[in-house]
């Protein structure tokens, strides 16, 4: 409940931007956290000894943990409403997980912290992504969402930037993350600030038009199966870099300067497509699903050139999906169900792109043409669902 006399504060001008730049501000360094470290746990693994099928399963694993248990997390959190407490809870799995990889002597122990920080990103991402909700019903849920994803990807750049400058400088994969502390540990204090100074992000929808259905509209499902084929359709970095290196494309050293690119289109994409959606509603979507479909014959047909282009406008659909696609769910489904809908949407979201990456990955070594004839099929397919929604207010 809002303690009396706390309405002021939430209703103050700019205090919804606030909110969403102090989570925002949290985002940009825990990604630049686990993005950091992620950009090394492959090679450090294989240093403690790990196989590379353990490496696969360990990297795989992890990620379909870290979107299942979102369904969980996602219930808990609307059936208790402490959706700051398993904010707080999650991001301090997700964070801390990483510079413990420094003490990692052994390639199971490594594992093991690897997993348990994907484990805190989908204990706190439902929640964390309904508070969200409530703040940008004032400000635009595009833009709201939008501005979020663009500090959370200026983060997700600095974070490999980091750690390529401590082994540039021979500082090793251990001090590597060891320097991943500091963010880490800004993060969490820019969490506890924002947590004291809006301790009831529900008060910033106080007044405005709610849906009370208990059960999800027909519409969140529709929209739920477009998102499933685009998720199925969109080929991995992993995958990529892999071409790149396979081929001789591209070079060592531009290989991360590529990923590093498509970040920053993902942020601008992310801010404009906000701005779109607040005036155009779900056709911006259509427009961003149509555009990036044609990333994966640029990255694996072309050359250097063209393997560029086809980044930035894989960052453009990246930076659909992580702004558009979560602001669309906070206008379907009531206050009081958003973080089983979120929760619902990271998990069918996080299944269907594990399933087609694995696709991808076998149809890679049968062939090429194949793997992108099913890439841009996919991502296509979601556009006719998307029309059906489009006809319905969001």
């Amino acid at each position: 409940m809002e303690a009396p006399g706390e309405g002021n504060r939430y209703n103050a001008k700019g205090a919804a931007l606030k909110f969403v730049i102090l989570l925002g501000a949290v985002s940009l360094f825990a990604d630049t956290t686990y993005e950091g470290a992620r950009s090394i746990t492959g090679p450090y693994l294989a240093i403690l000894g790990a196989s590379g099928a353990v490496v696969g399963i360990v990297a795989g694993f992890g990620e379909l943990i870290g979107y299942g248990l979102r369904l969980v997390s996602g219930y808990i959190s609307d059936r208790t409403g402490k959706y700051w407490t398993i904010t707080l809870f999650g991001y301090g799995i997700n964070l801390l997980a990483v510079p413990l990889l420094a003490l990692a002597g052994r390639w199971e122990i490594a594992s093991l912290l690897m997993i348990a920080e994907r484990m805190g990103k989908a204990v706190r991402t439902p929640a964390r992504d309904a508070m969200l909700s409530h703040a940008t019903v004032k400000m635009g849920r595009g833009w709201g969402f939008g501005l979020h994803e663009a500090l959370d990807q200026i983060g997700a750049m600095l974070g490999p930037l980091i750690v390529a400058g401590v082994l540039y400088f021979r500082g090793g994969y251990q001090m590597s993350f060891g320097v991943l502390l500091v963010p880490a540990l800004l993060a969490l204090s820019v969490l506890a600030a924002a947590r004291l100074l809006y301790p009831h992000p529900r008060a910033f929808e106080v007044g405005s038009v709610k849906l009370e259905s208990k059960v999800f509209p027909k519409v969140f499902w529709i929209y739920l199966g477009a998102v499933a084929f685009i998720a199925a359709g969109y080929v991995d970095f992993p995958l990529i870099a892999y071409h790149f290196k396979r081929v001789s494309i591209v070079s060592d050293d531009w290989i991360p300067v590529f990923y590093a690119i498509a970040m920053g289109v993902d942020a601008l994409a992310a801010l404009i497509f906000g701005r779109l959606f607040d005036r155009i509603g779900i056709s911006v979507l259509i427009a961003a699903a149509l555009i990036s479909s044609i990333f994966a014959p640029l990255v694996f047909l072309g050359g250097f050139y063209f393997a560029l282009l086809g980044m930035a406008l894989w960052g453009v659909g990246m930076g659909a999906q992580e702004s558009i696609m979560r602001a669309a769910i906070a206008g379907m489904v009531s206050m009081d169900r958003r973080g089983s809908a979120y929760g619902i949407f990271n998990t069918g979201y996080g299944i269907f792109w594990f399933l087609g990456s694995a696709l991808m990955g076998i149809l890679y070594d049968i062939s090429i043409p194949y793997l992108i004839i099913f890439s841009v099929a996919a991502q296509l397919a979601s556009v006719p669902p998307l029309l059906l929604v489009r006809k319905e207010p969001v």
